[in-house]
């Protein structure tokens, strides 16, 4: 077998950083020529991600192919610059589902189906589909989701255990993250979690190859020769994945303690120097900005900046291509109204309205644009900021007061926004149809469809170019009754399907920057390739700064 695998495992408590350490081996591995992908495996029940809480889950990225995943392949995404697709991210409910259809159809011949073959099975299935194909990549990581100990990660262990059995130590490779916190009124950094931990995943017949801490500073050797011994790993193989200002540093400071170079020697893959130049200008364009600029993002999930996290990095990224830092002010939508949206936006270069469902903090929402519309603010709104973009005009332009969404007011005589019954998907050349009774999980336009850009907008002078592709992810779509009205208006739509029956992007052609997308560009940006849209509001934001 061509591809040689890594397996990312997590200790003592979640949110340590797996994602972000997978993805920075992954590209530095890259930096060395190998190809590489990463998958992400969810010990949750449910099927994927989609209908779940932002508040408990965060964010969900959504992939070309339409995929609803964990914020995690945004990461693998970013750092690596290679398209995540459904075969990069599943989750108990996915495997348990496949395994209950098949026993269904009789595929087990009437058999007893049990955790250990059939389910684990299904994960090695899974995990071995990566390296299916004539572009099979050199390297495939996979991250467990969770932490070591959890009930329902159990059967993923497993199926990693038996992985490297059988494809042999030369093509298989452990990685352990866990914590080593430094207690100060000690004054020690304390190893007792990680051996804890280590024991935990011995015990399930896992050895890892090499533990990787997360600690607020590097441990000392001796620490290293501590958690060596107790741990049964060379003393080379214990590395430090400290605290970082910007989570771009990772792979360069893994670079520093020759993490990669472990992993290259171990996994016996080819002598090659890594090239770090487009790492090394990012960190220091980052550190290094000629100015700052203010935005606010003004939704519902403010508490809990997971929800919106391809979003911030996005912006960041727009940052960078303009050489200024980016100031985000998260702005709870449920507590502006006309009131106090002058004194709430105060000082800030430009508003942002991101994606969101259900009507809570509409209100609030429509209330900035209008503040960002009448007082010359730049103004990017995605997916239902654009929607309320779309009403706010229709009200206090157009002179349709009741005008609404049909998602927020099925009564309304002036539906600017509806749900679509169906409509001509350009990827399958086939009519899609919208089912209201399906799952709330297949009601969805999910993944990436082409867009026709008009020449002479805003939009065409971002992208430089007239047919695009982005991700969406949404149940309603601009009312093309109401089209020549805002037109005629003032209203631009810049961006449409290659038909013309579906409006991507408006624009204010009399403002200084107001334009508003239905799919997530946020997905498709890059920390060294900026997402157009993104740079263009940066720019904006920053003339405007300067003004």
């Amino acid at each position: 077998m061509k591809t040689k695998f890594i397996f990312v495992t997590g200790g003592v408590l979640s949110s340590l950083g797996k994602g972000l350490a997978a993805a920075s081996l992954g590209a530095l591995l890259q930096t060395r020529g190998l190809s590489v992908t990463i998958q992400k495996l969810d010990p949750y029940i449910n099927v994927d991600p989609g209908t779940m809480n932002p508040f408990q889950h965060g964010e969900v990225f959504v992939t070309d192919d339409g995929a609803e995943t964990d914020l995690d392949l945004g990461h693998y995404e970013r750092y690596l610059n290679v398209p995540m697709s459904r075969k990069n991210n599943t989750t108990s409910g996915a495997i348990y589902n496949h395994v209950i259809a098949k026993e269904r159809r009789g595929d087990y011949l009437g058999g007893t189906v049990q955790v250990i073959p059939h389910i684990t099975d299904e994960i090695k299935h899974t995990v071995l589909s990566l390296a299916e194909g004539d572009n099979a990549p050199d390297v495939a990581i996979i991250e467990i989701g969770g932490t070591v100990g959890d009930i329902e990660g159990l059967p993923f262990l497993e199926a990693i255990r038996q992985l490297k059995s059988e494809l042999g130590r030369d093509n298989c490779l452990n990685i352990h993250l866990t914590l080593v916190p430094y207690l100060k009124a000690a004054g020690e950094h304390k190893t007792k979690p990680t051996q804890h931990s280590v024991k935990e995943l011995l015990s399930i017949g896992i050895q890892p190859d090499i533990i990787l801490c997360r600690c607020e500073h590097s441990i000392p050797e001796e620490m290293r020769r501590k958690i060596a011994l107790f741990c049964n790993v060379d003393q080379d193989a214990v590395f430090s994945s400290v605290d970082v200002g910007n989570i771009y540093e990772v792979p360069l400071r893994f670079y520093e303690e020759g993490f990669d170079q472990k992993v290259a020697i171990m996994l016996r893959l080819p002598a090659r120097n890594a090239h770090l130049e487009d790492w090394k200008k990012l960190v220091y364009d980052c550190a290094n900005p000629q100015g700052s600029v203010t935005i606010a993002i003004v939704g519902k999930y403010v508490d809990l900046k997971e929800a919106y996290k391809s979003l911030h990095e996005a912006l960041i990224h727009g940052g960078v291509a303009n050489r200024v830092s980016v100031n985000l002010r998260y702005v709870n939508s449920e507590n502006v109204d006309d009131s106090n949206v002058a004194a709430t936006f105060a000082g800030c270069d430009g508003i942002l309205v991101p994606g969101g469902f259900g009507y809570r903090g509409v209100e609030g929402k429509i209330a900035a644009i209008r503040y960002a519309r009448e007082n010359r603010i730049p103004f990017f709104g995605i997916c239902l900021g654009m929607q309320c973009a779309v009403i706010e005009f229709a009200r206090h332009v157009a002179g349709l007061e009741d005008a609404n969404s049909e998602e927020f007011d099925p009564l309304s005589a002036h539906k600017v926004i509806y749900l679509m019954t169906e409509w001509f998907d350009f990827r399958t050349k086939n009519l899609e149809k919208r089912d209201a009774e399906s799952d709330k999980g297949g009601t969805m336009r999910l993944g990436a469809y082409p867009c026709k850009i008009i020449p002479g907008t805003r939009a065409f002078e971002a992208y430089g170019k007239e047919l695009v592709e982005e991700r969406h992810r949404h149940r309603y779509e601009f009312n093309n009754a109401f089209k020549d009205l805002l037109e005629e208006k003032g209203m631009v739509f810049s961006g449409t399907a290659p038909d013309g029956s579906l409006m991507e992007i408006v624009e204010l052609p009399d403002h200084p920057w107001f334009l508003g997308c239905q799919f997530h560009p946020e997905f498709k940006s890059r920390p060294m390739a900026a997402h157009p849209l993104f740079r263009e509001f940066i720019k904006a934001a920053k003339d405007n700064h300067r003004k």
